[in-house]
């Protein structure tokens, strides 16, 4: 019984962390990148711990109501709605769903990121947090559960065999 149990719930970490890493992980391969999103400017469309997927795109060919992310500074990034696209310039009118004006600078093409496809709420939360001392505290605690789920029947090896025996002991009385 006790095997059973253990069996079950390591499957069931395996298979979250699979799904967890499929999500996180393949769209990556597929040219994908994955950004989290850390402030409330394009809320209600993408909250703020979401996970947002972004292709690369060709400036030329984006157009007002696009959601671009595009490189503030060497080390931020921000997604946004195109409100206009200024091909004379090369450069996009940028704004936040959440915000009454458009972003005080236009963006140089140069600057543009990518197009975002798609976006996941929550995840973005799991991505920041990852990195942190915590985060891979918990990693690390996930990884002993499971050491602890597949050794705990063998550790314990008395549950299984008084499980077994009284079983036999029922047969016996029966018969």
């Amino acid at each position: 019984m006790l095997r059973k149990i253990c069996n079950s719930l390591t499957m069931m970490i395996i298979i979250m962390l699979a799904a967890l890493a499929v999500i996180l992980i393949v769209p990556r391969l597929i040219g994908f990148q994955t950004l989290a999103v850390l402030s409330g400017s394009m809320e209600p469309n993408i909250p703020v711990g979401s996970i947002v997927f972004t292709k690369e795109a060709e400036p030329l060919e984006l157009k007002a109501g696009d959601v671009v992310t595009y490189r503030l500074s060497a080390d931020t990034m921000v997604t946004h709605r195109v409100v206009e696209n200024d091909t004379e310039s090369g450069c996009l009118i940028m704004q936040g769903d959440a915000n009454e004006t458009p972003d005080a600078s236009p963006v140089l093409y140069s600057n543009v990121v990518g197009k975002a496809a798609w976006h996941l709420p929550l995840l973005g939360y799991l991505s920041i947090y990852i990195k942190t001392p915590l985060g891979i505290a918990a990693i690390c605690g996930v990884l002993v559960v499971l050491i602890l789920l597949t050794f705990l029947p063998e550790i314990f090896p008395g549950a299984e065999m008084e499980n077994k025996s009284s079983g036999k002991r029922k047969k016996s009385e029966t018969v």
